[in-house]
């Protein structure tokens, strides 16, 4: 599945969005336009719906109701989030799930739910508050999406909400992970046991997945020959790259060697290739050179393709990169452009507005016909 749709209202700094969402998402915005913040709505939904996790934890986890509400909220202060979900985004919607939250306004001042409605297709199969609900008000302060006995009626919803993957890999915790001690990040999302996650992976699976990354790496690394996994004498895992060399058998080197870019290339080559689930990217440009980072699109969608699982995984991803924004294969349809205002962000697909049409249609790339726009929205010339 899919995420085909979505609304939110007071969702940090979006006062009201509502926007549809294709198996490709491109996030264009000047700093602080909400990118992060737009990903982050399915990182919080991910966090109700997961083991251990639940809608008390996930809102504490970001700082309480005050951290997640709009500062341009006025009158309506509840926060609200709807997805819709569909096999494709040309398919009929097969749920959708809505909560409403706010705060109590004395006491514990906990996060409540004001509603969390589920609909299967048209039909309307949960509607909260309900009658017991009403006898106990402590019972809102949980999703029925986060209670095993309760969300058998609508559980692919969880499921695919406890799915959802997010990566923004920090080379340096990849080559030092015990220079960085306590407990890791749930879902380690920096990549800090990236290592041990890939040595864990069944031997034919991981073989094939680096098989294939160290194809694309013998495109844009010089002198790289050969990639695969080892172990040290103490059985802790390591990447061990082969270079050509004046030796015979070439150079090796371990991740603690590689370059930044190599390794959150490898990092993202390894996320398109381990699961099917909904991905979402921060900048994958970064400590890339531009060229391999014109690549990208189309590596990632040829990754992608040979996936006989699910070839049409759905990915989000934010960027400031031209060059990343230059692939012709982009469509206007696949880029939300953000663009911050007094009353909150809005959001736009490219392709609905109409001066960005005419220059899509023109044969300018998305770069050329909606950079230049975030840029106006940055006050370029003011500096």
């Amino acid at each position: 599945m899919i995420v085909s749709h979505i609304t939110l209202k007071n969702w940090r700094n979006f006062q009201s969005v509502g926007v549809d969402l294709g198996n490709r998402v491109f996030l264009v915005g000047p700093n602080a336009s909400g990118k992060s913040n737009f990903l982050d709505v399915f990182r919080f939904l991910r966090d109700v719906a997961k083991p251990g996790g639940g809608l008390q934890k996930a809102i504490s986890d970001r700082g309480g109701i005050p951290k997640i509400r709009c500062l341009a909220a006025r009158r309506e202060s509840d926060v609200e989030i709807e997805v819709s979900l569909a096999e494709t985004a040309t398919k009929d919607v097969l749920w959708r799930y809505a909560i409403g939250i706010k705060r109590e306004v004395r006491g514990y001042r906990n996060p409540y739910l004001t509603y969390e409605k589920v609909w299967a297709g048209d039909e309307l199969i949960l509607n909260r508050p309900n009658h017991e609900d009403d006898n106990d008000r402590l019972r809102l302060t949980q999703t029925h999406l986060e209670q095993i006995s309760l969300n058998q009626p609508f559980r692919d919803i969880s499921k695919f909400f406890d799915s959802v993957q997010y990566l923004h890999l920090i080379p340096q915790l990849i080559r030092y992970p015990g220079a960085f001690p306590g407990p890791g990040i749930p879902g380690d999302p920096y990549g800090q046991n990236f290592l041990v996650r890939v040595a864990k992976t069944s031997a034919r699976t991981r073989g094939s997945r680096l098989k294939k990354i160290e194809e694309a790496l013998r495109v844009v690394v010089p002198q790289l020959t050969h990639l695969t996994d080892i172990k040290d004498e103490s059985g802790i895992p390591h990447l061990e790259a082969t270079y050509e060399h004046w030796r015979p058998k070439g150079a090796k080197q371990r991740e603690d060697q590689f370059s930044d870019g190599t390794l959150r290339l490898i990092g993202l080559l390894w996320a398109l290739l381990e699961g099917d689930s909904l991905l979402l990217l921060e900048e994958p440009e970064l400590s890339l050179n531009s060229w391999i980072v014109s690549k990208l699109p189309a590596l990632m969608h040829r990754l992608q393709r040979q996936k006989r699982s699910r070839p049409n995984r759905q990915m989000m991803l934010s960027t400031h990169s031209a060059d990343l924004l230059s692939d012709k294969g982009i469509g206007g349809e696949e880029v939300l452009i953000l663009s911050p205002g007094a009353e909150g962000t809005d959001v736009n697909v490219a392709s609905s507005i109409r001066e960005i049409r005419g220059l899509l249609d023109g044969g300018l790339s998305i770069a050329d016909a909606v950079l230049p726009r975030t840029a106006r929205q940055m006050h370029i010339g003011d500096f």
